[in-house]
């Protein structure tokens, strides 16, 4: 969210800005808390990188909303969430940053919670930290980063599922294949000029809130 980056052009940051505060203030989204860590192992833990400037804590238009719709979803299972620790803004080191943290927190949690499986979520930026944690470079896309740090190989049957929402890789060209290619449910909204190369549609990158439910039950299939 916020970005001022659309097919190699820069444009006025302002545009998704007051779009964004549109959508947030004007009554139509609200806001919802979940948990950032949990003291106990839980079943799964949902790791969310937010997008470029996104208020709320996992993230207001995909991490919390997806989360919510989770915690309906995993029945029988315990649920824990992880906000991943970084700038979320223009800086051309922001999304390598988020890349550590998240790789950081996978390796960490995995070695205090043996049985403990992960739910990765990315929204526009986030989804960058993302694609790098799992080995597919942003590079090159927009607010994206060389990788700086993967998930190790013996981990990666741990990822239960990959959510990404928004993704500038695809407006390359690109998706995410190989490894983690049948457990990622990557979408991306028509028009959305973030992850489409001739997107016109500004709105459309704030609207993946809608989208939560179709994560969440695509998330629950794979535990």
């Amino acid at each position: 969210m916020g970005l001022s980056l659309f097919g190699g052009r820069r444009r006025p940051l302002a545009r998704l800005s007051v779009a964004a505060a549109l959508v947030l203030g004007g009554g139509g989204v609200v806001a919802l808390t979940a948990s950032s860590a949990s003291a106990a192992c839980t079943d799964i833990e949902m790791i969310s990188a937010r997008g470029t400037f996104e208020p709320g804590n996992l993230g207001v238009i995909v991490g919390d909303p997806v989360f919510s719709a989770l915690q309906r979803r995993a029945t029988g299972k315990t649920l824990s969430s992880y906000a991943v620790d970084y700038p979320a803004n223009l800086s051309p080191t922001s999304a390598a940053q988020g890349n550590t943290d998240l790789v950081n927190r996978v390796r960490s949690q995995a070695a205090s919670c043996p049985d403990q499986q992960f739910v990765l979520v990315g929204y526009s930026q986030g989804a960058n930290v993302v694609n790098n944690s799992i080995g597919v470079s942003s590079a090159g896309a927009v607010v994206g980063s060389p990788i700086v740090a993967s998930i190790p190989a013996d981990l990666e049957p741990r990822v239960a599922a990959v959510l990404q929402f928004g993704n500038p890789i695809r407006a390359q060209g690109r998706s995410i294949t190989g490894t983690y290619e049948s457990r990622t449910l990557d979408i991306c909204a028509s028009g959305d000029p973030v992850c489409e190369a001739r997107g016109g549609n500004t709105l459309a990158h704030l609207g993946y809130r809608s989208n939560a439910n179709e994560a969440a039950e695509f998330a629950a299939s794979k535990f």
